[in-house]
């Protein structure tokens, strides 16, 4: 699904991935959601239209006109949330910008990536799927991980990080607004040179 440049009323798809609903609303697996929740108020607008199987709303950041996304199908399916509004708008894969939560980073890091893998993370895993492509930018933001791995790793993601963690994070969100706006103005290269 290789779209031109659209010229279309968006030019840029922002998503922040999670899962709805408040049981899971400030856990690790949550990040995604967190960050563009952190955007949407620093613009002073909601995400609360619906529509692509998400909450969101259209804003102008980083000079360009943006649809912030949370999709609401839950994590594993959050690509068909992505798919339906890439094809509406006809944006482009490298004009989708993924924000999500990585376990295989110390908390609160940030990794900004042009292209690449799931690297076993579910949402990218199905945003992947069904785009067709990896071609698309992300950011990271660091959880770190249980000291057991594999059973604990569930427990883990949509565990609620501690009071120390929370305090990093809240930074990290913001840095990862910064990210993101570097990124729609400059491109993933001064993004990765600057946060990374």
């Amino acid at each position: 699904m290789i779209f031109e440049k659209s010229g279309g009323a968006v030019d840029w798809l922002i998503v922040g991935l999670g899962n709805p609903g408040q049981k899971y609303e400030h856990t690790r697996h949550n990040m995604g959601f967190l960050t563009v929740d952190l955007l949407a108020e620093q613009l002073n607008v909601k995400l609360n239209k619906v529509k692509f199987k998400s909450a969101y709303n259209i804003v102008r950041f980083g000079g360009q006109k943006c649809l912030v996304m949370k999709p609401q199908t839950y994590m594993n399916l959050s690509g068909e949330a992505v798919r339906e509004a890439v094809q509406f708008y006809k944006i482009p894969a490298d004009h989708v910008l993924v924000i999500y939560d990585d376990v295989s980073l110390p908390v609160g890091k940030l990794r900004v990536r042009p292209t690449g893998s799931a690297g076993g993370h579910n949402g990218i895993k199905n945003i992947i799927a069904h785009l067709g492509t990896q071609e698309f930018p992300r950011i990271k933001i660091g959880t770190g991980a249980p000291s057991g791995g594999g059973a604990e790793m569930i427990d883990w993601v949509i565990g609620v990080p501690s009071q120390a963690e929370r305090k990093i994070l809240v930074e990290s969100f913001e840095n990862a607004v910064k990210a993101a706006e570097d990124i729609i103005e400059n491109g993933c290269q001064k993004a990765m040179n600057d946060y990374n």
